[in-house]
């Protein structure tokens, strides 16, 4: 906490003059920051101070992602988006957290710029609420100033939640720059899961979020639902909504070898992947495998939770308590090799996510992720999750973790069962959750806000000859074009 504070107060004392300050002459004729081609190359050691803009090199087609939740590239859906956008020739920044596992300030990876902050340690609570989501507005609003300087951009791109990024989004639209909102969960619905229904705070929640629409030049939606949620309670026209679902890359989330061990002589692995909220309901994952051991008597699996977050000692200490630590393995954040190893090893695939209004209509990722490498799940019967999944998926009878162990105890009892829904999910990884086609709906947008850029407004003055001195206003481009082409 001490780290962080003195951080932000680090921050506070060089706004002035570092993101405010005009570029002297021998910055801008320093050049642009230097962007890294080469796949995975990593630069980071140059001090923000010295990445100086370069005004003749800027091109209208460059973004900033603005994104609270999860840093980047860990947050995939978000690096997926970055590198959709680079691949088509796009100037792609992005603001983030920082945390232990991503702490550099500044880097760039693949060709992308990333600028990190400190965010105040999660804390339970309504204030934290109000702790963590200022600090980062704080911020991002500097480090907007700072992309805006440095790299330049013609469109800002919001990652909710939380829905109050449009605050500092708001006055780079007074000077041209696009808007886009993008909408990863229902914040209204999430916060109410999390601090109960404070009705006053909740309708505040839904005010941002209509203000998030209202401002947005155009919005994507993680999910269908979400679409016909943005044109019911807020009104936006569905014209100006794409829905782009967050499925996985599968060039990059495949099958390999398993990881060896981490059966220790089981026949069955039944695992989970994700962030470790309290929301996420892993703690139904452990009472599911205690009604497993003590309850059904089965003993011949081992369940292997991948993924860290706030809540993972507290499902430590549960599963513990629960008497089934012989039966849980915790691997913590892994990445890369590791991480596709351990995810291949799975025989089922678990979303615990219990029913609420939020999960109800939420896409979770990890029905692409275990789609992606042929797994069965088993999960709770949630709207979103079953239209999603269909018949690769055997779902709980009873919406509490003795139903979530039922599903997975039929999936375990029953090879044909098991067999059949692995080939509907690799079925629908193939026909249906392809991120080429979710990619180009994603660029699109984009493209379409560039061209409103293209025509704008502009006064002129009419001949003196008609005695009116009045103006009209023409059509002029307001970005340069090459040979009538952006």
């Amino acid at each position: 906490m001490k780290a962080y504070f003195k951080g932000t107060f680090s921050h506070l004392t060089k706004i002035a003059g570092v993101s405010l300050r005009a570029p002297t002459p021998s910055q801008v004729a320093a050049g642009f920051l230097g962007v890294a081609e080469q796949k995975g190359h990593r630069q980071s050691n140059a001090p923000l101070r010295s990445r100086a803009p370069n005004y003749q090199r800027r091109s209208p087609r460059s973004c900033v992602i603005v994104v609270e939740n999860l840093p980047v590239p860990f947050d995939r859906r978000v690096w997926q988006e970055a590198q959709a956008l680079r691949r088509a020739g796009w100037r792609v920044s992005v603001i983030c957290p920082s945390n232990a596992s991503f702490p550099a300030p500044f880097e760039i990876i693949d060709g992308v710029a990333i600028y990190r902050h400190p965010l105040p340690p999660e804390r339970s609570g309504t204030l934290a609420y109000f702790r963590e989501y200022s600090a980062a507005l704080f911020h991002q609003a500097r480090l907007l100033m700072k992309v805006w300087r440095e790299q330049g951009f013609s469109v800002i791109q919001a990652c909710n939640p939380p829905d109050l990024i449009f605050l500092v989004a708001a006055p780079f639209k007074l000077i041209g720059k696009r808007f886009l909102y993008e909408q990863h969960d229902l914040s209204p619905e999430l916060f109410v899961v999390k601090y109960g229904n404070r009705k006053l705070l909740h309708r505040a929640l839904l005010f941002f979020e209509r203000c998030s629409y209202a401002v947005a030049d155009a919005v994507i939606t993680a999910n269908a639902t979400f679409k016909e949620i943005a044109g019911g309670r807020a009104g936006k026209d569905l014209s100006r909504i794409e829905t782009v679902y967050g499925v996985p890359d599968h060039r990059r989330i495949h099958r390999i070898e398993p990881e060896p061990g981490l059966r220790a002589g089981r026949q069955f692995i039944i695992g989970y992947i994700g962030v470790i909220n309290e929301q996420d309901g892993v703690d139904h994952f452990v009472r599911a495998i205690s009604h497993l051991v003590h309850e059904k008597g089965f003993h011949d699996f081992r369940a292997v939770i991948v993924g860290s977050g706030p809540a993972l000692e507290g499902v430590r200490r549960l599963a513990e308590e629960l008497g089934v630590t012989d039966f849980v393995v915790f691997t913590g954040y892994l990445s890369g090799g590791r991480l596709l190893a351990h995810i291949s090893a799975f025989d089922i695939g678990v979303i615990p996510d219990p029913f609420n209004a939020a999960n109800d209509v939420m896409s979770m990722n990890k029905v692409f992720e275990y789609c992606a490498l042929g797994i069965p799940t088993a999960c709770y019967p949630l709207r979103e999750t079953k239209r999603l999944l269909g018949k690769a998926g055997v779902y709980a009878p009873e919406l509490d973790p003795a139903g979530l162990a039922e599903a997975c105890l039929s999936l375990m009892r029953d090879d044909a069962l098991r067999n059949r829904c692995g080939e509907e999910a690799a079925r629908l990884t193939r026909e249906d959750f392809v991120w080429e086609n979710e990619a180009k709906k994603y660029v699109d947008v984009y493209d379409r806000l560039l061209a409103s850029m293209s025509t704008r407004p502009r006064a002129v003055r009419t001949s003196a000859a008609d005695g009116t001195g009045a103006r009209e206003y023409v059509p002029t481009p307001s970005i340069p074009l090459d040979n009538g082409r952006l």
